[in-house]
């Protein structure tokens, strides 16, 4: 409409049952729109939660080691490493040291080497290995976002949920049991021809 005083943008707000809401103040003239205010803030709302809903948040999930860690609860404790960043967040491993451990740091500082070279390929070391009082840390960052990850966990999921509305009735245990069946009877079959032979 261009320029227009604030009494005439008033009377056309009026006459057309709308509200006169300012858009840019900082501009000269100042620039308004006709438009239902109470719409307005419902989209706006609207939009903000959608924006929100896509963000994702960066979570910080903790590992705590001991130097002299058993081989098997440090594959169990790798496996938690490489679930937290395959679902994207980072994760801050601690070494905590007792005693007379405190007097040998090259021990955490060799399993912290060990469990990053192991995890290289989902996440890289965000925070290089450092003492802190007698607990040694160090922060790993997965390769994917967040945003990502969620994403491919989404699809996942859904591939599942097809899969089974394409295989009703059956769950994956059962395919599995029944291909291991089949595997096990013909492996024994050629067994008992060559006996009765």
């Amino acid at each position: 409409m261009g320029i227009v005083p604030l009494a005439k943008a008033l009377e056309l707000a009026q006459e057309y049952d709308l509200d006169l809401v300012e858009v840019a103040a900082n501009a000269r003239p100042p620039v308004c729109k006709l438009m239902d205010y109470g719409k307005f803030k419902y989209e706006s709302a609207m939009k903000a939660r959608e924006a929100r809903k896509n963000q994702a948040h960066t979570v910080i999930k903790e590992m705590k080691l001991r130097p002299k860690i058993d081989p098997h609860d440090y594959d169990t404790k790798k496996g938690h490493v490489v679930r937290f960043l395959k679902q994207g967040d980072k994760v801050k491993i601690t070494i905590m040291f007792r005693g007379r451990e405190q007097s040998r740091p090259e021990l955490g500082y060799r399993l912290l080497q060990r469990l990053a070279e192991d995890v290289q390929d989902l996440g890289f070391v965000e925070s290089n290995p450092k003492q802190d009082g007698r607990n040694m840390i160090m922060v790993l960052g997965p390769h994917k976002k967040k945003t990502e990850a969620m994403a491919e966990a989404r699809q996942a999921q859904e591939a599942r949920k097809a899969d089974a509305k394409a295989n009703p009735g059956k769950s994956q245990n059962a395919a599995e049991t029944e291909n291991a069946v089949e595997t096990e009877v013909s492996a024994e079959a050629p067994a008992e021809a060559s006996a009765e032979a």
